[in-house]
């Protein structure tokens, strides 16, 4: 989560401008560890989030984090 914060912010952003998260995880029996650090990032921001059991590219990932934002233009 810390990689979608900074490519936000590298375009203006700030955590607070997502609007949706898509979260892909290996293995089910890990969704509660995976949704209370998802909780911890986003309690206060409470994006629309999705979250489901993948086979993801390799057996070493095991979540993957998908996030839309809308950053307003500064102009």
């Amino acid at each position: 989560m810390d990689k979608i914060q900074a490519a936000i912010e590298s375009l203006g952003g700030k955590l607070e401008d997502v609007e949706r998260t898509r979260i892909f995880i290996s293995d089910i029996a890990h969704w509660e560890a995976v949704a209370r650090a998802h909780g911890e990032r986003f309690a206060e921001i409470r994006p629309a989030n999705t979250l489901v059991q993948a086979q993801l590219i390799g057996e070493e990932y095991l979540v993957e984090i998908e996030a839309e934002a809308t950053v307003s233009s500064k102009e």
